[in-house]
């Protein structure tokens, strides 16, 4: 290891040189209170930006043992600190001048979800902290302006480090409310289970946002005030008695008119399997942390998945106990969801009409009476919403505008009107009362059997040479084959998605062997990444990861194109 003072004079000793001579930087640096690492440098002034760490031993960062003596409330912490620095280093971004990406300083975009990323981390045993940011080296052309950097490592960052790392400049009362929140948090999903609840929306809560394009909460929103009949109180840790609504486990209905907020509830509903940062609004809106967003995905790739549950007696003959296609229909795919779904551990289906398959989800009286139920292979999910809960103890909250059909088989219905709940239960049961409840020549309900066991391709197979990308939050690349993921609602950041990409080209090289089932597969990732965390996966691209739900990463694995069951 180098000090501060060495790397100054190698600065001064490539000033004007050609770019490449950057390189040459690379290795750890000794300076006040902290290690710099100079992990990667980029390879011109306009490609990615070089890649810097920032290391402190625990007795410098200097948190107490109680802001991070459990894993989530960890996450949190390290989820804080990122944000302090990001907005600390933000007035810095361009300061130093020069070409292209020169001068920029940036680190990973957190939303408003907490999740568990490599770009900080903090050791459980000793407190230590890495934190992972970019740097453009600055550059006039490719003439490496080295005094510009140098106000960069010297000028700016000592100071952000000092502020935003060290325990001993925040304040501390901040610092504890961060770890209170995670605690009520945390305190919430275990009470879930023991209420049998799937959700919990507080009072107060803030469920719609800014605009379609800002996840931040509406101004001036409608508050959220839960009906009395599922007002339920939690007593928190740290604030104590809260009421809100809780929504129970089985079959439950949410409808309304269009705009009075059925999906908003919904969309607060599917991320609440996340914990959020305070001041968002749904940071007291938690779901069962297993729930799983279902839609229909036409032309979406299938692989050897057992969905006679809802689709048989093909007219081509076709077998729905292992079906694959690489062009599925809405039906075909929302069945797989479902399966799949099942496979991955899910207690909770969350389904929306508006993005779901008409023809998978209800038949109407007179479509029944003119194409006979024989004529129809597929069974439809209203004729097996309960099976789900009363064989798999799996529980669904759909979300119905048009068709009442639900009604007969809900266990609560809610209705929105201008963003407020209303339990209608008493009121729709006593109306469908009056509707003949439809009837289905139902077949036997068998559990689908799940020993797939994902053999990779030849793409997967050449681990020296592999290029993985992250497309935004709608697909990854690993060579040149993508695996589209834009319907994977639940996934919020482009971190998870490249996280997702070195997950599959992991298990690929590690665990594929044409012998372990994909639950076991899954099993060991995960395996991994509790034991050696996120950093142990071999990231590609010099890129920060965030960790992905187990949910998602079956996603991710059953829609891979280069992978046969």
């Amino acid at each position: 290891m180098q000090t501060a003072n060495e790397l100054r004079k190698l600065l001064t000793d490539i000033n004007h040189k050609s770019y490449p001579a950057y390189k040459s930087l690379r290795g750890l640096y000794q300076f006040p209170g902290y290690v710099l690492s100079i992990d990667h440098v980029q390879g011109d002034p306009f490609a990615a930006p070089s890649r810097v760490s920032i290391h402190l031993d625990g007795k410098t960062a200097g948190f107490p043992k109680n802001l991070y003596d459990t894993r989530p409330k960890r996450i949190a912490l390290q989820d804080y600190l990122l944000r302090l620095f990001a907005r600390a280093i933000e007035p810095y971004s361009f300061q130093a001048k020069g070409s292209g990406k020169s001068g920029l300083l940036g680190v990973s975009r957190c939303g408003q979800e907490i999740l568990e990323r490599t770009a900080c981390s903090l050791n459980p045993q000793n407190g230590a902290l890495i934190l992972n940011m970019e740097v453009g080296f600055p550059a006039n052309g490719r003439s490496i302006q080295s005094q510009e950097l140098a106000k960069i490592l010297y000028d700016f960052l000592p100071g952000c480090v000092e502020k935003t790392l060290y325990y001993r400049r925040l304040n501390p009362a901040d610092c504890t409310r961060v770890a209170q929140l995670c605690e009520d948090q945390q305190a919430i999903r275990q009470e879930l289970k023991k209420r049998h609840l799937t959700a919990f929306v507080a009072n107060g809560a803030i469920l719609p946002r800014e605009s379609g394009i800002s996840d931040k909460p509406m101004r001036r929103a409608v508050p959220f005030a839960s009906p009395s009949s599922l007002e339920v109180t939690m007593e928190l840790p740290n604030r104590g008695p809260i009421r809100g609504m809780g929504i129970p486990e089985g079959i439950t209905l949410i409808v309304g008119g269009g705009f009075h907020g059925k999906s908003t509830l919904l969309h607060a509903l599917e991320l609440g399997v996340y914990d959020h940062i305070a001041g968002d609004g749904r940071e007291l809106v938690i779901t069962d942390s297993t729930a799983v967003k279902l839609r229909s995905e036409d032309s979406r790739s299938i692989s050897n998945t057992d969905i006679s549950l809802f689709i048989n007696d093909l007219p081509n003959k076709g077998n729905t106990k292992a079906f694959s296609t690489a062009d599925a229909s809405g039906s075909t795919s929302q069945a797989a969801n479902v399966v799949e779904g099942i496979e991955a551990g899910t207690s909770l289906f969350l389904i929306d009409e508006d993005t779901s398959a008409t023809n998978f989800m209800i038949r109407d009286e007179l479509m029944q009476r003119v194409v006979s139920d024989s004529e129809e292979p597929i069974t439809p999910f209203i004729s097996r919403v309960r099976d789900l809960s009363w064989h798999l103890g799996i529980s669904s909250i759909l979300v119905a505008g048009s068709s009442g059909s639900y009604f007969h088989v809900a266990d609560t219905i809610i209705q929105m009107k201008e963003y407020i709940p209303y339990d209608i239960t008493g009121k729709a049961k006593k109306e469908a009362s009056a509707f003949p409840a439809f009837s289905y020549a139902l077949r036997p309900f068998v559990s689908p059997v799940f020993e797939r066991r994902p053999v990779p391709d030849r793409t997967l197979k050449d681990q020296d040479r592999l290029r993985i990308k992250a497309m935004g939050r709608e697909s990854i690349m690993v060579q040149k084959s993508v695996t589209d993921l834009r319907y994977v609602e639940q996934l919020v950041d482009s971190e998870q998605l490249h996280a997702l990409a070195v997950l599959l080209c992991e298990a690929a090289a590690k665990y594929m062997d044409g012998h372990r089932t994909l639950l076991q597969i899954v099993d060991l990732l995960e395996q991994q990444m509790d034991t050696h965390g996120l950093s142990s996966l071999k990231a590609s691209g010099n890129c920060d990861l965030a960790r992905p739900r187990r949910q998602e990463i079956f996603a991710c694995l059953n829609r891979c194109r280069n992978l046969k069951f």
